[in-house]
């Protein structure tokens, strides 16, 4: 087996790309949108193609692993708020009639570890963790119950590392230690986060950095395996 390298982990969800309103026309254009919109985050945050990974296709979904060149911050303080103003530009551009075919709310993990890569693509314990936040039933219903266009969720490791020490206007007091998911018998913690709640959907576009507001979430953990 080769060794593993450093990564960190951006895994995105198109919350409920299998609704009966999506057919496959719609379906194709929700992922060229979501490639779109991720590429163009990435890019205004400073991220090129050399600084990562090509994407891995999750069919209503991808996964993104960014270079350890990239300061991890970044993915919190400027490529997430940048993803939500792409979000809201897109809702504000679709008519009412639209929306419940055509709009797009995603779930958005932000982890980061060693991982593996074959011929066949990524592997390792990392990427199961970050995908086992991903799909947590707790991280869809914050999504649900929301007006915001994303439902960030990211490790302990990025919690403490990142935003714990606030940098560059992250709000600590706006990520709740949430759920957490089990991965090789081991527990690993989740912090959840909102970001504009819905200012932007109500036409009020905030800069960036604003995005990052608290919001009231109930602590309780997802002991699903």
């Amino acid at each position: 087996m080769n060794l593993p390298v450093h990564r960190s982990i951006i895994g995105i969800d198109v919350e409920k790309s299998t609704g009966p309103l999506r057919t496959n026309p719609v379906k194709q254009e929700i992922r060229q949108e979501l490639y779109r919109m991720t590429e163009q985050a990435l890019a205004v945050t400073g991220i090129g193609d050399g600084d990562r990974w090509p994407f891995e296709d999750r069919g209503d979904g991808l996964l993104g692993l960014i270079h350890p060149n990239v300061p991890k911050a970044l993915l919190l303080t400027r490529f997430i708020p940048e993803l939500v103003r792409q979000l809201n530009l897109y809702d504000l551009g679709l008519s009412p009639e639209e929306r419940a075919r055509r709009s797009i709310r995603l779930r958005v993990v932000v982890h980061a570890g060693e991982v593996h890569q074959d011929e066949k693509g990524c592997f390792g314990e990392s990427l199961d963790v970050a995908c086992r936040m991903l799909d947590s039933p707790r991280l869809k219903r914050s999504l649900s119950r929301s007006a915001s266009a994303l439902a960030l969720v990211v490790s302990e490791q990025i919690y403490w590392d990142v935003v714990h020490h606030g940098y560059e206007g992250l709000q600590p007091g706006g990520f709740i230690q949430d759920f957490h998911v089990l991965v090789t018998g081991r527990r690993h913690r989740a912090w959840t986060h909102l970001p504009g709640e819905n200012g932007a959907r109500r036409g009020r576009l905030k800069p960036a950095l604003a995005l990052f507001s608290p919001v009231d979430l109930s602590q309780q953990q997802d002991r699903s395996a």
